[in-house]
């Protein structure tokens, strides 16, 4: 055995290893903002499947697998166990969806395990779900943090959502799930 050199198929795994590192693209980075760390898009750009990056989806499945790549060779990270759960998509390749959740925590998982319904979760502590969007406006529910919701619409600083046939209005900062000047019809 030689010494001092590398043999060809080290060297040739050395160069694919530099061609690879410089072939993939960056993943995007995004800027947190002030209001209690939800992320907010510093600009929108078009991704693979012609959708806006970054945006949010749900989860459509009650257990969705968050992989440390782009595909089912690269080992599990974290399991989520909840459909309807808000992430955030911060990158696509080809079937697969970088995504980010609550805590900032990121991964891969397969586009069929989400869906573009919009969903929210109530985050801090417990909410009132008013009648109106208006502090003095009567409740209709109390809300415990991590409840899932639909988001239905939002007007100004509030938003219309519904749970477990009860809709009502919460403050958009109470929840998870949108950005902080977004326009939901």
């Amino acid at each position: 055995m030689r010494t001092g050199t590398m043999s060809s198929i080290a060297r040739f795994g050395a160069i694919a290893l530099m061609v690879l590192a410089l072939s993939v693209r960056p993943t995007p980075l995004i800027a947190q903002t002030a209001t209690e760390g939800e992320a907010a898009p510093q600009t929108q750009r078009q991704g693979e499947s012609g959708l806006p990056l970054p945006r949010f989806v749900s989860l459509r499945a009650p257990k969705v697998n968050l992989r440390t790549g782009p595909g089912v060779r690269y080992p599990i990270d974290w399991v989520y166990n909840r459909a309807g759960l808000p992430l955030e998509v911060v990158d696509e390749f080809e079937t697969w969806r970088r995504v980010r959740d609550w805590e900032g925590s990121e991964g891969w998982v397969h586009q069929s395990m989400l869906s573009g319904e919009r969903k929210v979760m109530i985050r801090g502590k417990q909410h009132l779900l008013r009648d109106e969007p208006d502090p003095a406006s009567p409740g209709v529910a109390l809300l415990a943090p991590g409840v899932i919701a639909d988001l239905d619409r939002c007007i100004d600083a509030w938003c219309q959502i519904e749970v477990e046939e009860k809709i009502g209005w919460l403050r958009r900062i109470d929840v998870y799930g949108l950005y902080p000047e977004e326009t939901v019809p």
